[in-house]
């Protein structure tokens, strides 16, 4: 069977999603409507990341367009000619002539959808040589294209990974036999901690700082320090439920929230995500070890906390104040876990008020708004509700890292509140996928619930 050359029509909304989209098609072509650049023209005004987005599509275009004097030689956009795309081998074509009506089409023929609509049909009268797929990431075009028979496909190439169950998560568990298939095994102890060297079998991968569980009598808990071609390198965790070893008074009651404590208090992992759902422990872990590195061991100057602000329901309108005071109210899931953190055992209502001035006074609220061009130097830095930023707003956050700063990442993809997200398009799904080889980086995912019996059960039923 010969497969004919296809012709995308890209939506709008696809280009206003991903701007390099015009690249993404190889040796495929791409058609846009003259609506479409219509609704980029529209859209190219604001500071919004959409507004950004739009205009570069259209330096792209201009670019590939060439300068002015080609323009005004009168270049030959429509078929079969039309621009050279930079990768692979296919070309760019515009709308050069009017769409005729179709009986088949709604009779507003206004609606940019149906204009699209009326454009794909038209050319799948006159390129019959060439396969004509719609690319729109809106649900309801893609349904009226079906049923007026046009192809219709969503747009793929901005998704971290094919199935959410592919993730990373950050957990190998094994049985007792791990140690029988991977000998011989090197032991030693350095600074009071025991390391491991195992060789590296066949087709076996392993992550920096993945957390390694055995089962059995004889199970341990243990962190992956080093991976090279022959040797995989393992460091016993520390054990965060003992007593001894609480993080400003918490304890792991699992073993994820115990590796989760094992790479937050780490200082030698610059940047640590942490997945998971409701009430697992996720920012109550971080700002205890938040707390205890900047206050006790004197690590980092300062927290700083930021979160994307979308609202779950009606947005509540302005709110007034400074930028700290404006962003108090997104920050619950802070108050409410200080809240627990400084609550004294004995001391009394004074060393309470005391613990909680000094607190406040490490712990800064920062909105994302203004973060473009800052550094941030020996801070410890906390995005919540991660889940919520784009692949190109956790760059921007992520780049704001200088010398001696932690960047920790938390959220739950399975709670999404941006338009055009989805779990494998989300900005905290790239960077766990993106992180998971680099040496000072770190990603676990929680999977019980430890706020409550009520918590966990809806949690896992609703």
């Amino acid at each position: 069977m010969v497969h004919r050359k296809r012709l995308y029509i890209l939506d709008t909304n696809v280009l206003m999603h991903d701007p390099t989209a015009l690249f993404r098609f190889e040796e495929h072509d791409i058609f846009l409507p003259m609506i479409v650049l219509e609704e980029l023209d529209n859209a190219k005004k604001g500071l919004t990341e959409v507004s950004r987005n739009v205009r570069q599509v259209s330096r792209f275009i201009g670019e590939l367009m060439g300068d002015d004097a080609d323009l005004a030689n009168g270049l030959e956009l429509q078929m079969p000619d039309g621009l050279k795309l930079e990768i692979g081998n296919g070309r760019l074509y515009f709308q050069t002539e009017l769409t005729k009506p179709h009986a088949n089409l709604l009779a507003q023929q206004s609606l940019a959808d149906n204009e699209i609509l009326s454009t794909a049909a038209q050319l799948q009268e006159q390129e019959t040589d060439k396969e004509i797929v719609l690319v729109s990431k809106d649900i309801n075009l893609r349904i009226k294209a079906a049923i007026i028979g046009i192809p219709a496909e969503d747009y793929f190439n901005d998704r971290a990974l094919d199935d959410l169950s592919l993730l990373y998560n950050g957990v190998r568990i094994e049985g007792p036999e791990f140690w029988e298939n991977h000998e011989p095994v090197e032991s030693w102890a350095d600074q009071h901690r025991t390391y491991y060297r195992l060789p590296l079998q066949k087709e076996e991968l392993w992550h920096p700082h993945q957390c390694l569980a055995l089962e059995g009598d004889n199970g341990l808990e243990a962190l992956v320090t080093r991976v090279d071609d022959k040797h995989t390198e393992l460091r016993l965790a520390t054990d965060y439920r003992q007593e001894n070893h609480s993080v400003w008074g918490i304890r792991a009651r699992n073993r994820e929230q115990n590796f989760a404590l094992n790479l937050l208090m780490d200082p030698e992992i610059y940047f640590v995500t942490l997945m998971g759902t409701a009430g697992t422990g996720k920012t109550l872990l971080t700002l205890a070890a938040a707390m205890t590195q900047t206050l006790d061991d004197k690590i980092y100057t300062e927290i700083i906390m930021t979160r994307a602000t979308v609202s779950v329901g009606e947005d509540i309108g302005f709110l007034p104040g400074t930028e700290e005071e404006k962003m108090t109210p997104w920050m619950g899931a802070l108050t409410d876990n200080l809240e627990f953190l400084t609550q004294p055992a004995e001391d009394g209502e004074w060393a309470r008020e005391a613990t909680n001035d000094l607190v406040k006074s490490r712990i800064k609220i920062r909105s994302m708004n203004f973060m473009r061009g800052r550094t941030f130097l020996n801070r410890f830095v906390i995005i919540d509700e991660a889940q919520n930023l784009t692949p190109k707003q956790m760059k921007t956050l992520l780049t704001r890292a200088g010398p001696g700063t932690k960047m920790v990442c938390l959220g739950n993809v399975e709670q999404i509140d941006t338009p055009y997200l989805t779990e494998t398009t989300s900005g905290l799904t790239f960077a766990v996928d993106r992180f998971k080889y680099w040496q000072h980086s770190g990603h676990i995912t929680l999977r019980t619930g430890e706020r409550s019996r009520l918590a966990h059960y809806a949690s896992e039923n609703l």
